[in-house]
Formats: C-alpha cells, sequence, structure tokens
C-alpha cells in the first residue's frame, strides 16, 4: 500500500537521523543536511522526574547530542549561519525552563560544604546540550553578526535566570557560557553588566537568597580585571553601590572569597579606593557573627597588601578602634585572625610610621 510504503520510508530516514554516524561515506551536503535534522530533533525534551519513562528516547537523544558534540569538535566550518536557527532553537528548548523550587526554600540558603549536593536530573542531556553550545562560542567559524540576532536581551537574561539552580555542574556551565558571551558580543557587555548589577541588588535588599551569587562574582572578577584606568563613574558606582553592600548580607560566607578577589581587584586598578573600601567594611562589621568577622579580617589583611601609605595614613585611626576590639575578642579565631596580621612587614611599617595615631587608641 501507498501509505505504508511512505511510512516506512519516513521512519527509516528517522533511525538514520538518529542513529547513523555522520561518516565519511556522506557528501558535504548530506552531512550538513543531517547535523540540521539532528539539531531539530533534539528540541524534543524528555521528563526526567520518572526516570524510567521513554528510556529509548532519552537514550537516543543522548547519542544524538554526543554524536552533533564530536562533529563540531572534529570539523571546522560546519556550523554555517543558515543552521544557527536550529541550533538556537535547540538550545533554548533544553536549557530555558522553569527552575524547580527549593527544597529549603525559607530555611539557611543551601551551604555546598555543609548540606547534600542537589543534581538536576536531565543533566545528562543538559550537559551536552552546553558542551556543544560552548563549543560553537569559541570556534573560530563563530559568526558575531549572525549570532547578535539571537544573542539578544532576551536570550542573556534567561541565561542569568538560570544562575539560581541548585546543581552546582550547571552554573559552572553557564559561568563560562556567560563569560564567552562577554568576550565575543562586546554589544552585549553593557547589558550584562546591568542584569548582574539588578541581579545583586535585588539579593541584597529584597530575597538574601540565591544560588549563583559566587559564580556571577567570579566573571566580574575577570570583567574588573579587563577594567581600563582610569575607572568609569559607572564601575565605581557598582562598587560603591553593589559590591561593597554584598559584605552585609547574611550568607556571605558562601561568596566570601569571590567578593574578596573583587574588591582587591578594584584597589589593583585604582588604588584610592582603599579609605573608601575600608569604611564601608568598617561600617558594615558584624556585630555578632564570629565567623563572619574572620572573614573581615581576612579582606582587610588582602587590603593592607596593596593600600598605599598615605591611604593607610587617612584611616588608621578608625581601622584599629577595630582592630583592638578583634584582639580582645571573646572568640579566639577573631583574635587570632587578628594578630596574624602583624606577620605582614608592610602592614607593620606602616604601623611604625603612624604610631602617634594608632598608640593611644591601642592604649
Amino acid at each position: 500500500m501507498p501509505g505504508t510504503k511512505s511510512s516506512t520510508t519516513a521512519a527509516r530516514a528517522r533511525r538514520r537521523t538518529l542513529h547513523s554516524c555522520l561518516g565519511e561515506e556522506l557528501s558535504d551536503v548530506e552531512r550538513h543536511e543531517l547535523l540540521s535534522q539532528k539539531l531539530a530533533q533534539c528540541t524534543v525534551v524528555f521528563d526526567f522526574q520518572n526516570l524510567n519513562e521513554n528510556l529509548e528516547g532519552k537514550e537516543a537523544k543522548q547519542t544524538t547530542l554526543t554524536e552533533i558534540f564530536g562533529y563540531i569538535s572534529e570539523r571546522t566550518g560546519v556550523i554555517t549561519p543558515d543552521l544557527y536557527p536550529n541550533l538556537f532553537k535547540m538550545v533554548s528548548a533544553n536549557l530555558f525552563r522553569t527552575i524547580p523550587p527549593q527544597i529549603n526554600a525559607f530555611g539557611d540558603p543551601f551551604d555546598p560544604e555543609e548540606d547534600e549536593p542537589r543534581e538536576e536530573a536531565a543533566w545528562p542531556h543538559l550537559c551536552l546540550v552546553y558542551h556543544i553550545f560552548l563549543r560553537f562560542l569559541e570556534s573560530g567559524d563563530f559568526n558575531q553578526g549572525v549570532a547578535r540576532s539571537y544573542i539578544d536581551n532576551a536570550f542573556t537574561m534567561q541565561l542569568l535566570e538560570l544562575f539560581d539552580c541548585e546543581d552546582v555542574r550547571e552554573r559552572e556551565s553557564l559561568k563560562t557560557v556567560l563569560h564567552r558571551i562577554y568576550g565575543k558580543m562586546l554589544n552585549m557587555r553593557s547589558f550584562i553588566r546591568k542584569s548582574i548589577n539588578h541581579i545583586f541588588l535585588q539579593f541584597i535588599y529584597e530575597t538574601q537568597r540565591h544560588n549563583g551569587i559566587a559564580e556571577l562574582l567570579e566573571i566580574l572578577g575577570s570583567i574588573i580585571n579587563g577594567f581600563t584606568v582610569p575607572l568609569k563613574e559607572e564601575h565605581i558606582g557598582f562598587l560603591h553601590r553593589v559590591l561593597l553592600p554584598l559584605h552585609k548580607a547574611r550568607p556571605m560566607a558562601l561568596y566570601y572569597a569571590q567578593l574578596s578577589y573583587c574588591t582587591v581587584q578594584f584597589l589593583e586598578k585604582d588604588p584610592g579606593l582603599a579609605e573608601t573600601i575600608l569604611r564601608s567594611l568598617l561600617r558594615f562589621w558584624p556585630k555578632v557573627n564570629s565567623p563572619k568577622e574572620v572573614m573581615f579580617v581576612s579582606e582587610i589583611e588582602s587590603i593592607m597588601d596593596v593600600i598605599e601609605p598615605a591611604q593607610f595614613a587617612a584611616v588608621c585611626q578608625p581601622l584599629f578602634q577595630q582592630v583592638v576590639k578583634c584582639i580582645v575578642s571573646p572568640h579566639f579565631q577573631v583574635a587570632e585572625r587578628t594578630l596574624g596580621m602583624w606577620r605582614n612587614n608592610y602592614f607593620v611599617s606602616m604601623i611604625t610610621d603612624n604610631i602617634h595615631l594608632i598608640l593611644p587608641i591601642a592604649l
């Protein structure tokens, strides 16, 4: 029957598209068409809440994604502009989704050192999609002009929203992808910075909950490192309005290392900011949180490595009012960490130069 013959031909084509390798026996045109079909097929999203459902389809999709990644990794010039629609449709269909509610939505934020890692059930597919998209962004054949139509404000905003997912593996992949976009798409840089600022401000003043603050600060650390000097007013405003207030958020321990790095990066760009940064830290100094105090002391010590003598002299009195309180703190780790600052010869030399200002406070 004609209908049966047509169905058989279509089924054979589907099997070939899903399971056949992109072999050398095919012509360039055939391989190009096959790659386009595979990208289109991978827009189908499976439900991983039920692990036993559609096992064959899930396995077929994983095989197809693996083939695509292998193919674009081994060859150059295969992701041509006419494939961009299918590629971005596949990436968007798989990545842009509603993030499941947090397990402990109203309790303490997730602590990777204390809590069990929370993994995305669909990661076997998502991982390959991230690899494919990253390989595309890093390719020498990447066409910025064509990609501009797809990597727009809406696309980037949806990527940023995914940083609140609970799976650290996905956040690491997002961090690399967003960093590549920032490097390649010059027209998106201002929007990315402003959007990250908005996430931080919402975290500081509204929610105090977000899983991706550390990863976003890592991206910003690289961005700050690339700032030209003298710093623009926009960048100094970000330091005052966003970066420094992040010190007062309750979950600071989850992103302290990245925050401290960003602060020191600003100081290395403009040592004249030292007094402003130190006075902000003293204003936000924790009152009843000893572990957080230890972090503040560590950051003060990092700043002492790069501060200029004139800046130190301007802030040494209020600084040592807090240092003395830390030395006599009933919490031994706070006192021990503070006394450890005297191992820094540069710090000791600045104290010696300003002893007439510091000694009355210490006594």
